[in-house]
């Protein structure tokens, strides 16, 4: 990326204070971009967590599988899932505050005496696989802000603040070439003039 640039003290001053916001602005980006990775690793660990729960919850109750057929599956159903928002490092992520089912009423006399027990398996998985999930978008989240960082960073570190310092490097020996040819020409011009003021003596 080239800067633009005028070879004059007001482009040299924009330039110096371009410079001094991206120098400031660089310590704090590289901290947002570690406590994201950071944060982004915790949320991956989460969900994996969350799936093995799923997957020991699924395992502990495969062998009733058979009993599962006598259970009516519209006897639990979602009504709502709150998720309230948290912001990490300046990023808005969710988090699963609670679920709030519907349980259809049933006869206790006429219905196996393990559905209560099959409401609670249900709400249980269904929990895990929300939380696995809410955690997953945290992590995109996350990552994809973390990406935007770094990219940042990079446009920072390795082409404006070296791009601005090269730019003022060149404005400033304009700048100096332009002061030494102005002070020669004024000594060549009194040289000059004490020659002819000589000479007319």
């Amino acid at each position: 990326m080239a800067i633009k640039f005028q070879y004059n003290k007001t482009s040299l001053q924009d330039l110096n204070r371009q410079l001094k916001v991206r120098e400031r602005a660089l310590p704090t980006l590289k901290n947002k971009e570690s406590a994201l990775r950071v944060e982004v690793k915790k949320a991956k660990d989460q969900a994996k967590e969350l799936e093995q729960k799923y997957n020991e919850i699924f395992q502990k109750y495969k062998n009733t599988f058979r009993l599962w057929s006598e259970f009516d599956p519209q006897l639990v159903s979602i009504e709502d899932v709150n998720v309230s928002i948290k912001k990490i490092a300046g990023v808005k992520t969710p988090v699963l505050e609670n679920i709030d089912y519907k349980i259809k009423a049933f006869s206790v006399f006429s219905s196996p005496d393990w559905f209560f027990q099959g409401v609670e398996i249900i709400k249980e998985l269904t929990r895990v696989a929300l939380e696995r999930e809410i955690f997953i978008r945290k992590m995109d989240l996350l990552d994809y802000s973390r990406k935007k960082t770094t990219q940042k960073v990079n446009l920072y570190e390795k082409v404006q603040i070296p791009g601005y310092e090269e730019a003022i490097k060149k404005i400033k020996r304009f700048l100096e070439d332009e002061e030494n040819l102005s002070k020669s020409a004024q000594k060549i011009v009194k040289t000059r003039q004490q020659e002819t003021g000589v000479l007319r003596l």
